[in-house]
């Protein structure tokens, strides 16, 4: 964690991790007994989200069964992202943030499952609804994590002005809502680079007053893009892979984006040491590194 802790360090921004080893969206096969386990924990789940003091109550069928556990109230990641959400609900500028793009400089690196977490966790919040963008429009994953259907979407509105209000769909959750990209087209940069994407950014922020607007976004490094989009929205959060995109390679994202720009960092899918695991005193990191 040393070279990239140096690396990010010059951002002025503090890692939060996303819990411990295997939390990005690229886990790998399980056995059935460990599949088995896993459904069994996810039903225990189910039953336990209506439980005092947090009043949530909410369907999670049809989402992937990796979000069910990191979102449930005792997991690392969502520890994480609580910690990332009252930074964004109370900036050290006291500018308010409505609008942010989650993005990573390599593919596989978990950007989609940290915002729909994010999204997840935002929504939990009093008065707070949120409405999340899935603008990888080459290889889109944010609209299966909860089981919605990805045939149309973004690239339908950019491309042949159907209109927003037919394209937002319910995720299971109040207050939580996703426009998926669709299916991949031809010119996603053209689309994405385009003035009614600029005009779409303006349009969902300004809607509600309530509302916050996650913008789930291609890598940096395959999507020149990238770095347009960030410019139309008030902060970006960054995920960066144990193992994922090299020092220089999120390095120079930091530089291109704009120190001021990056509102928090998340290193994700990284191994704990013992000291680590006693200096955070987390059951939570704990937990959720022995289910995956």
């Amino acid at each position: 964690m040393g070279k990239v802790s140096k690396a990010l360090s010059k951002a002025g921004e503090d890692i939060l991790p996303a819990a411990g080893k295997h939390v990005d969206s690229d886990l790998g096969a399980r056995s059935p007994g460990a599949q088995a386990n896993s459904v069994r924990d996810i039903e225990k789940e189910k039953k336990s989200r209506s439980h005092a003091g947090n009043n949530i109550n909410w369907s999670t069928r049809g989402w992937d069964e990796r979000l069910v556990l990191a979102s449930s109230n005792y997991s690392g990641v969502a520890e994480s992202i609580r910690r990332l959400r009252s930074r964004i609900l109370h900036p050290v500028d006291g500018k308010q943030v409505k609008s942010i793009l989650v993005l990573s400089a390599s593919q596989a690196e978990g950007k989609s499952f940290v915002c729909a977490n994010l999204g997840v966790i935002m929504a939990q919040g009093v008065g707070q609804h949120v409405l999340m963008v899935d603008c990888d429009l080459r290889r889109p994953s944010l609209a299966g994590l909860f089981g919605v259907e990805n045939n149309n979407g973004l690239v339908d509105h950019l491309r042949d002005e159907v209109d927003l209000s037919e394209l937002i769909r319910k995720t299971g959750q109040e207050k939580l809502s996703i426009i998926p990209a669709g299916n991949p087209p031809e010119n996603p940069s053209e689309l994405l680079e385009s003035e009614k994407m600029n005009a779409l950014v303006t349009e969902v922020v300004s809607r509600y007053p309530d509302r916050f607007v996650l913008f789930d976004s291609p890598p940096a490094l395959a999507a020149s893009e990238t770095t347009v989009l960030a410019q139309h929205v008030d902060k970006v959060v960054l995920v960066v892979r144990w193992g994922g995109a090299g020092r220089e390679q999120v390095k120079k994202l930091v530089e291109q984006l704009g120190r001021e720009k990056i509102i928090g960092v998340v290193f994700n899918a990284f191994e704990m040491n013992v000291l680590d695991k006693k200096m955070k005193n987390e059951g939570y990191y704990n937990y959720y590194s022995d289910k995956y």
